[in-house]
């Protein structure tokens, strides 16, 4: 990988954080700035104002982190949060802009990049990053590089139609209702898998309201209703990510998203999913990903370097 410098920027649903690598591995996060969510002219140019403020900046590859999907070919970007960035072509529309080579991915690629180069995934071929937040996603690398699928879909684990409907808690066989996803299927894992599902799967289970944080917290201290909801919750989430380890081979699974500092139930989960998998591993398959913090950041850079997005969306 080229070790020059580039900058970068993470563009979540709230902020754009900017910053700069000045060598591969490391990242400073310069600013923080309103992310302009509905023109995407005012959202070039405050990159552009921001790129500005660096020295030599105006010579620099700029890589972008940004919620929601990119495809990979076209350059189109698909974002709930950041209206302006649906249907356009992200990098070329800020590269044309700016008069800067621009490369863009989503937010969970960047993480996986990040993870691949710099974080626990160093030296594995094969790297599968699972993101468990609010919902879930993912991202595949293959030699530091992320596989860019059709679209941009890949790595997408939580959503068809793959949630199991029914789980055995306590005893007892328990219904699952195929709840409606926000990609416009019912079913997918998506739904709960991240902590809003912990959440949904208490007041199915037990018919009362409890945080996610509280429910992992009450298991930790032997809770006997919130151990219920985390055991089907392990069911449930370790049968279509084993299916996903075993279609697509990594060696090491860096976990991100808010659930990930919730140790117990990572490590909870990786037990489930070796359990489940065809290969035998002696050691952790899941673990936090390091580079949670700064993920999209150094992602972005990493991408930058690498310009794994085609010259014709740059």
């Amino acid at each position: 990988m080229s070790g020059r410098a580039v900058l970068c920027a993470d563009i979540g649903g709230s902020f754009i954080k900017f910053g700069f690598s000045r060598e591969p591995g490391k990242v400073e996060e310069l600013e923080r700035v309103p992310v302009p969510k509905t023109d995407w002219r005012e959202l070039a140019t405050t990159l552009q104002h921001l790129a500005d403020k660096v020295e030599a900046g105006r010579t620099l590859p700029l890589g972008l982190s940004t919620a929601g999907l990119v495809d990979p070919v076209t350059g189109i970007g698909l974002s709930a949060n950041i209206p302006c960035l649906t249907g356009l072509p992200i990098a070329q529309a800020v590269s044309e802009l700016t008069g800067r080579s621009v490369l863009a991915a989503n937010d969970a690629d960047c993480l996986t990049l990040a993870e691949a180069n710099d974080g626990v995934g160093r030296g594995h071929a094969v790297v599968f990053c699972v993101i468990i937040g609010t919902g879930i996603g993912g991202g595949i690398a293959v030699d530091g590089r992320t596989l860019r699928g059709a679209g941009g879909v890949t790595g997408e684990w939580g959503h068809g139609p793959a949630l199991n409907t029914s789980v055995e808690i306590g005893g007892r066989l328990q219904h699952v209702p195929r709840f409606s996803c926000g990609c416009g299927q019912s079913g997918c894992v998506d739904t709960i898998g991240g902590a809003r599902g912990i959440e949904k799967l208490h007041q199915l289970f037990h018919a009362e309201e409890r945080s996610s944080h509280r429910i992992i917290a009450d298991w930790q201290a032997k809770d006997v209703k919130a151990g219920e909801t985390i055991e089907a919750y392990l069911q449930l989430v370790a049968d279509p990510l084993a299916v996903a380890v075993n279609t697509v081979g990594p060696s090491i699974i860096p976990v991100g998203g808010g659930l990930a500092s919730a140790g117990a139930l990572i490590t909870a989960l990786d037990g489930a999913v070796r359990a489940r998998i065809l290969n035998r591993f002696d050691r952790p398959l899941l673990v936090p990903a390091i580079r949670r913090e700064d993920g999209g950041l150094l992602g972005a850079a990493v991408l930058a370097r690498q310009g794994v997005v085609d010259v014709r969306s740059a």
